[in-house]
């Protein structure tokens, strides 16, 4: 059995296990987090479709992460988690299907759902099934002790790292996840990961974010990418919250809010070059 180990444990969070933890609860109940720890649900409730969520390291984006986990953990687990996830490394096709096997943490080890991934990647044309493209990449990785803080090692996810960030791609890669669900049936929770913003000042982050958030808000993917080019806004992400609207819209998505929004001049008050983070919930309302 293939097994991914962690490629920024103690980099971008911590290594140990008792550590980590406590970081992840230091999230949930900072001054920028929910400010309390989530309760995970006893029932299932199929309210929201997806979420964007950030993957910078947890000290700076963590407590804007845990806005999503938190209302996750409320709507309980579902079968699988759909992650996907910008390609920072460049390794890879242009989009890259983690097929089998397990993902490991400081937390233990959580199954890729092996049926789902080659469903959704016969269903695409851009996709493949790829192992290379993941070993380095953290945007995907990071968002896993959330999830095994909240329900513990029994998850299952598809890892999914996108390369090439066009509509043509993020609608092709929805419409196979929506494809890939009428063969091999599953109540999924798709993870769009991705941070705004990139080294800007503070002001002028929150400005052109601002800009991106809107068309997000509005369900507006073709919308979204014109404002990124426009703009030249750094957003790293674009692709997969692109993929996130376009299933949401399919599957009967409705509204989308912005659960929290800061840049890491919020948390340590350096505000002269910052990055921006961004946590929303696309729901059926």
């Amino acid at each position: 059995m293939t097994r991914r180990k962690p490629a920024v444990a103690g980099q971008f969070y911590e290594a140990d296990p008792k550590a980590l933890r406590e970081r992840i609860k230091w999230a949930f109940l900072h001054a920028l987090g929910p400010g309390k720890l989530p309760e995970v649900g006893t029932s299932r409730i199929k309210e929201s479709i997806g979420y964007i969520v950030p993957h910078a390291g947890y000290v700076y984006s963590g407590p804007i992460a845990a806005h999503a986990y938190f209302r996750i953990a409320q709507e309980g687990k579902p079968d699988t988690f759909v992650i996907i996830g910008p390609n920072h490394t460049g390794y890879g096709s242009a989009v890259s299907i983690y097929p089998e096997g397990a993902w490991v943490t400081p937390l233990g080890e959580v199954e890729v759902d092996a049926e789902l991934a080659k469903e959704i990647a016969n269903s695409s044309v851009f996709a493949r099934l790829d192992v290379g493209a993941h070993e380095y990449e953290h945007s995907i990785e990071v968002q896993l002790p959330f999830l095994q803080y909240l329900f513990g090692n029994g998850i299952k996810i598809v890892p999914i790292s996108v390369m090439y960030q066009t509509p043509e791609v993020a609608k092709d890669l929805a419409n196979a996840l929506i494809t890939a669900l009428e063969t091999v049936k599953r109540d999924i929770v798709v993870l769009a990961s991705s941070d705004m913003t990139h080294y800007e000042p503070h002001e002028l982050a929150v400005k052109k974010d601002g800009m991106a958030l809107e068309a997000i808000l509005k369900l507006d993917e073709d919308g979204l990418y014109r404002v990124i080019m426009d703009n030249n806004i750094s957003m790293c992400g674009y692709g997969p919250v692109m993929t996130l609207i376009h299933y949401a819209k399919r599957v009967g998505g409705k509204r989308a809010e912005l659960l929290k929004y800061a840049t890491s001049g919020d948390v340590s008050g350096e505000k002269a070059w910052v990055v921006g983070y961004a946590a929303v919930r696309i729901y059926r309302g």
